[in-house]
């Protein structure tokens, strides 16, 4: 079970490696070429001597231009020794597998990405021996997917994208619109999603909203993650106190989503939505107040 945001930032591209070739070319504008076939690898470094380094993900693309190493470091903050890591991990891994290693760096924090781009210039000024320019990915980069559609077309971008702004004003949107394109995919694979992007919100009121929206989903239920959900007494011990369950959570969804984006409610509309039995139309309101600016605009047109 994935149990910090540092561990699924990184694994998503390995339940996914050809996530992070698209985020090159997509994102990033880089010219990679287009691989025929991924695999992972070892992510230990360690040499005889008892030193241990090991980086986070470590795949190996063949493409029609050579074979690359792409090496996926997660970033949850700046840290001066990576200056000496990342070009330890490109050079042993040049040596060993006589392959062109390519630093990514997976941030969500923009100031984190900032750092991470700088060069590592190794040597004195105007003759460097050694340069390495991680190609970093973070909240300045990653497309903010809040789009249905857009998320159904692309489900490991569109969890890359809550990944990444989990934490920002256009969370519930996101959200809301990954929620509905998990139930396009394989439900073991959108579990393991689920289970990604629960690790990576730090903020409560998002997670609580991710939460929220997965109750609904049959398959969370199957999920080790469920059980956590489970001890908050969320599961309804029968089928029709399930269903009673997930009318009152979306319910209480509605009113999170519009407390969170600081839209007022009075207390004719909090009763309102509170007494709706009507999942269907509960469903609506809570698309709706992803992007309300007033409470009575749920209601719009009824």
């Amino acid at each position: 079970m994935v149990g910090s945001p540092h561990e699924a930032l990184h694994r998503i591209f390995q339940k996914d490696p050809a996530l992070l070739t698209r985020a090159l070319q997509r994102v990033l504008h880089v010219p990679f070429p287009e691989p025929r076939e991924i695999a992972a690898m070892n992510v230990d470094l360690t040499e005889i001597e008892p030193v241990e380094r090991r980086v986070d993900t470590l795949l190996r693309a063949e493409t029609d231009e050579g074979t690359y190493l792409l090496v996926v470091e997660s970033q949850g903050k700046a840290d001066d020794r990576k200056r000496g890591s990342w070009p330890y991990y490109l050079s042993y891994l040049y040596e060993k597998y006589r392959c062109e290693p390519v630093l990514i760096v997976i941030t969500q924090s923009s100031a984190t990405a900032r750092w991470a781009s700088r060069p590592i210039r190794l040597g004195f000024p105007g003759w460097h021996s050694l340069t390495v320019r991680p190609l970093v990915l973070g909240p300045d980069n990653v497309p903010v997917i809040t789009d249905e559609r857009q998320a159904e077309r692309d489900v490991p971008l569109a969890v890359l994208s809550a990944m990444t702004h989990g934490r920002g004003p256009q969370a519930p949107a996101i959200l809301e619109s990954l929620a509905s394109a998990l139930r396009t995919i394989d439900p073991d694979n959108a579990a393991v999603f689920v289970q990604f992007i629960d690790s990576c919100l730090t903020d409560p009121q998002a997670k609580q909203m991710w939460r929220d929206l997965m109750t609904a989903i049959q398959y969370f239920w199957r999920h080790p993650l469920a059980e956590q959900v489970r001890e908050e007494g969320r599961e309804q011990g029968l089928e029709e106190g399930l269903e009673q369950g997930r009318v009152e959570t979306k319910a209480e969804m509605v009113l999170r989503i519009l407390q969170w984006r600081g839209v007022q409610v009075p207390d004719g509309i909090r009763e309102r939505v509170a007494a709706c039995t009507d999942l269907n139309q509960l469903e609506i309101w809570a698309q709706r107040a992803v992007h309300a600016t007033d409470a009575a605009e749920l209601f719009a047109g009824e």
